[in-house]
Order: structure tokens, then C-alpha cells, then sequence
């Protein structure tokens, strides 16, 4: 167990850090599925920075082919010059996506990668329709998280995030997610119908199909409700609803992308094609800032033989160095069958299931893969959560820390202002040693947490 109390002692002088109150360690070294700090305590990564580190951290093949790039060209502007490496990396992507969706936009992150796709939708209907396309109307659901900017905010439905900036914010459209464990229409899977994914159908009745141009769905929750997992029935239903209302299916696997749930995307798990897919973070592993937005041939091609350019551009987009990173990390991926690997890691983490739910405070555990999520209550029959002023998910992540294992805690996952959960998604590299260990740690760290929740120890 690590000394209690150590932190950082970095001068953070000028930086604005995410949080002035928190005096977080400093982390100075990675490598595999280890951090290390200044100390030189090595800590586990159980949650891969936010699930992006998926092939570990120190891969030299990844660094060496950026730095390549970056001795060849570090860049050139998008606007005036192709490159030979944002066309690879596009290559490289389109080889792990469903048949059809066959063209890559690449920018600088995940928030981006879904306001590209929340313009491409807009622009594919004026394009097809005409400038008078009444469909403008974007639905996603609560408790969903889509990114920082305004407009992904205001798509979005992470309550504690939009809060102090909705006065400034363009509402749009929400629906009800998947959320068995607390079931938002009261109701019991599988005689409730999966009537969380007919709903979709409901609110484009009920604004208008000639009004309605996509919905924006993550496959698996991320944070907001850490992995909150579907019904096997629900993306199927949306497909047919959203293609019988000509409605375009984003699928936002930001987190869920790049093997995470044991395909290389989630929605391949229930053989359903998106028209749009949006992913970032694991594309490059986490050696570069990375987002990309996946189009359907169809979309893409309306738009290359009308106006032919896509209203919309950052500085960074197809950035080769970046470039660089994502097609080494797809091939690094393909050559050490990591997604065989995750998927066979995410059994192994089921075995161990029925153990952490005997923990007096897990409520449930959920997931898919390589990402699981834990949700904290104070009482099992009522699935009351715990006082806000205990901040029982930074006292379980404070236990993990202790333990030498890094998780991904939040809260507010009911109504937006009470509950405790985490995510617990280690790199896709680990082995079944490693992967044990976190395990075993994961467990006692619980068991440590419930006693202190419940009175019993400190």
C-alpha cells in the first residue's frame, strides 16, 4: 500500500490546472500499463487516463513513427496540401469499420469529431434537399456526454456539465437512455419492450419526421453514467426507426471505439451500421490529440458532387504527425491481436463479477469488454445513493490510489445532482496477470471504501 498523503509538489506557476482545489500527484513516466509518479510510485492504470491509453503507455513503435513524420514534415495546412499520411491513417480506419462508412474527416479530439458530424448532418440535408431542408433537429438523451464546446453541450444530457453555461446554450431534443438499473419508465426488462429505444420514434412524432435529422447516441455510456450498457434489441430498434423516418444514426464511440468493448467499434457488436460514426481518444492510442469523424459513402458523395467541400475546417485537421500515430497504433493493434486480447480480458473481469457484487455499496456493475462500470449506493433494496457530502466516489478512487490502481470516478448520474460510480477500464494490452492484480486491488478497495461509507473503519 502506497504512504498516505504523498502529493504533488510541482509549482504549477502559470497553468489554469482542471482544478485549483485538488493537489493531485505529479505523474512524470509511463510505461505499459503502469504510471509513475515523482516518487517513484508506480500506480495501474485502471482506466486509461479517460479510456484513450489503450495499448499502454512507452510504445516505442508509435513514438518512432511520429517522430519519422516529424523529421519528414510536421505540417502542412490542410487547406493548400494533401498528405500521404492523413490518407493512410484513413485507409488504416476504414479497414476496422462496418462496410459503407468509407470516409474519415480527421480533427483534433472528440468534441470536435462530433460538432464536424452535427454540420455534416446539417449540410448532407441542405445538399440533398436544397437550401429550404426543414430538417435541422438534432435528439440525443439525457445522461448522455458528447463534449465541451457549446454545441455538443446543448446536444448533450450530462445535467452538472451544462448547468452553469445553459443560459448561453441551444437546447435541443432529448429522450430518456437505457438505464435499467434505475429504469426512467419504471419498468422491467424484457417485458418493458425496450421502450427506452422506442421512444426514439415518439419524440420524432412528436416534432416532426420533416423536422428531425439525426439522432446522437453513445453505443455504451461513458462517464456520465459509467458504461451503461443497452438491451441486445435497442441499437437494432433505433436503426429501424431512425431509417424508416430518414432520420441519419450517429453513433458516438469517442470511448467505445477502437476495440474498448471488444470490437474495434461497439456497434459492431450488434451488426448495426451508423450512418456517422465519431471517434477520438484510442485512435492514436494516446501518443496525439485525435478525433475523427466516419461518414457512409452516401453522405460523403452528396456532398463531393454538389458544392463539393464540406463547410467546415480547423487548422489541424489530418495533421500528419497525427496521422502518423493513428496508423501506427491500428497496425501495432492488428499485428498483437489486441482486440482479441480485450474481449478475452473482459471474460476474464465477468468471473469476477459476482464477487464485487457482494460488496455491501456496489449497486451494480455493468459494461462491456474492456469497459466496466461500477455504480456506489448506500442501500442495495432501495438503490438509495449516498449524501453528496460523503463524496463516496472519491473516497473509492482514494482507496484505489492507496492500493496503487488509477479509476475514473463521477457523479450525479440521477437526476443530475445525486449517485457515485466509476469506470474501470485498463489498457486492452493488459495481461491476465495484470489484469488480476487490478482486479484483486479494485476489490479490496471497495471492501476498504465500505467499511469507511458505512461507519466501520477509516
Amino acid at each position: 500500500m502506497l504512504e498516505k498523503g504523498v502529493t504533488s509538489s510541482v509549482d504549477q506557476g502559470h497553468l489554469i490546472p482542471r482544478s485549483f482545489r485538488e493537489d493531485l500527484r505529479t505523474a512524470v513516466r509511463g510505461e505499459g500499463v503502469y504510471l509513475y509518479d515523482e516518487e517513484g510510485n508506480a500506480f495501474m492504470d485502471g482506466c486509461c487516463g479517460a479510456l484513450l491509453s489503450n495499448i499502454g503507455h512507452g510504445v516505442r513503435e508509435i513514438a518512432d513513427a511520429m517522430y519519422g513524420q516529424l523529421c519528414t514534415m510536421e505540417f502542412a495546412h490542410p487547406s493548400r496540401w494533401n498528405t500521404h499520411a492523413s490518407v493512410e491513417a484513413a485507409g488504416e480506419v476504414v479497414s476496422l469499420t462496418q462496410e459503407g462508412l468509407d470516409y474519415v474527416w480527421f480533427v483534433s479530439g472528440g468534441s470536435e469529431a462530433v460538432e464536424s458530424a452535427m454540420k455534416m448532418v446539417r449540410q448532407y440535408f441542405v445538399e440533398r434537399d436544397g437550401k429550404g431542408s426543414g430538417k435541422t433537429e438534432l435528439i440525443a438523451r439525457w445522461n448522455s456526454y458528447h463534449g465541451g464546446t457549446l454545441g455538443t453541450m446543448a446536444l448533450a444530457g450530462n445535467v452538472a456539465k451544462r448547468r452553469i453555461f445553459a443560459p448561453i446554450l441551444r437546447e435541443m431534443p432529448k429522450i430518456q437512455t437505457h438505464y435499467c438499473y434505475r429504469c426512467p419508465f419504471n419498468l422491467t426488462y424484457p417485458s418493458c419492450d425496450v421502450a427506452c429505444a422506442r421512444a426514439l420514434e415518439g419524440e420524432i412524432l412528436r416534432i416532426g419526421p420533416e423536422s428531425v435529422a439525426a439522432f446522437f447516441a453513445e453505443p455504451v455510456s461513458g462517464a456520465t453514467v459509467s458504461a451503461l450498457t443497452p438491451p441486445g434489441e435497442y441499437w437494432p430498434i433505433v436503426r429501424e426507426i431512425c431509417t424508416k423516418y430518414d432520420v441519419l444514426l450517429v453513433a458516438d464511440e469517442v470511448m467505445t471505439g477502437m476495440g474498448r468493448t471488444g470490437k474495434p467499434f461497439c456497434t459492431q457488436h450488434w451488426n448495426v451500421t451508423p450512418d456517422i460514426v465519431c471517434a477520438a481518444k484510442a485512435l492514436s492510442g494516446g501518443y496525439a490529440p485525435v478525433g475523427a469523424m466516419i461518414v457512409r459513402r452516401e453522405i460523403a458523395e452528396i456532398v463531393r458532387d454538389g458544392s463539393g467541400a464540406f463547410c467546415h475546417g480547423h487548422t489541424y485537421n489530418g495533421n500528419p504527425v497525427t496521422a502518423a500515430a493513428v496508423t501506427a497504433t491500428i497496425r501495432y493493434m492488428k499485428k498483437h491481436d489486441v482486440f482479441e486480447n480485450a474481449l478475452a480480458m473482459g471474460k476474464r473481469f465477468e468471473e469476477r463479477i459476482p464477487a464485487l457484487n457482494d460488496i455491501p455499496i456496489v449497486g451494480d456493475v455493468r459494461g462491456m469488454g474492456m469497459m466496466r462500470g461500477v455504480e456506489i449506493v448506500a442501500d442495495k433494496e432501495t438503490k438509495s445513493p449516498f449524501p453528496a457530502g460523503a463524496k463516496a466516489a472519491a473516497l473509492v478512487t482514494d482507496e484505489c490510489m492507496k492500493r496503487g490502481l488509477v479509476v475514473y470516478p463521477s457523479t450525479g448520474q440521477i437526476g443530475g445532482v445525486a449517485g457515485d460510480q466509476f469506470l474501470f477500464a485498463p489498457p486492452l494490452t493488459v495481461s491476465k496477470e495484470e489484469m488480476d492484480t487490478m482486479t484483486d486491488r479494485l476489490e479490496e478497495a471497495l471492501e476498504a471504501a465500505s467499511k469507511r461509507l458505512r461507519g466501520q473503519g477509516k
